[in-house]
């Protein structure tokens, strides 16, 4: 499971550091891919399997935008000795990542957001929105 908050710098090659904890889970080779709200969804190779057979499952007239929005940009990545990753150019345009990123854990994936951009998510995210969620999981 991922979880945590983890501040960094993307160097200007794009690279970013993924946390040890998440790169023991993560295996030697995963996928960084577009998430939704603007940032990056890095999934296992597990992970991104069950992705790939559920959107795959789907039928083509409701799955292919699904299939294109996950699948076209995505990269398989693998930390160097740092434990850095390279992420695509076009994936960091998607989430606006420039310097400071911030890559949270999400559960069964992590997530790397344009540390501006994930302080603005937070700050408008309200009471009455968490507890409507909450109350789907009948917590």
């Amino acid at each position: 499971m991922f979880s945590g908050e983890y501040q960094h710098n993307m160097d200007p090659k794009g690279r970013v550091t993924v946390p040890s904890k998440f790169r023991e889970d993560l295996g030697d080779k995963f996928y960084v891919c577009k998430g939704l709200d603007g940032c990056l969804f890095v999934l296992s190779q597990e992970q991104w399997d069950k992705l790939v057979e559920k959107v795959s499952a789907m039928p083509l007239a409701q799955g292919k935008g699904i299939q294109r929005y996950f699948f076209s940009g995505a990269a398989e990545v693998e930390p160097d000795k740092q434990g850095r990753i390279l992420i695509p150019p076009s994936l960091r345009a998607h989430a606006g990542l420039q310097k400071d990123v911030t890559v949270i854990g999400a559960a069964t994936r992590a997530e790397i957001w344009d540390t501006q951009r994930w302080m603005e998510y937070n700050a408008g995210q309200t009471e009455e929105d968490l507890q409507a969620s909450m109350n789907l999981l009948s917590f």
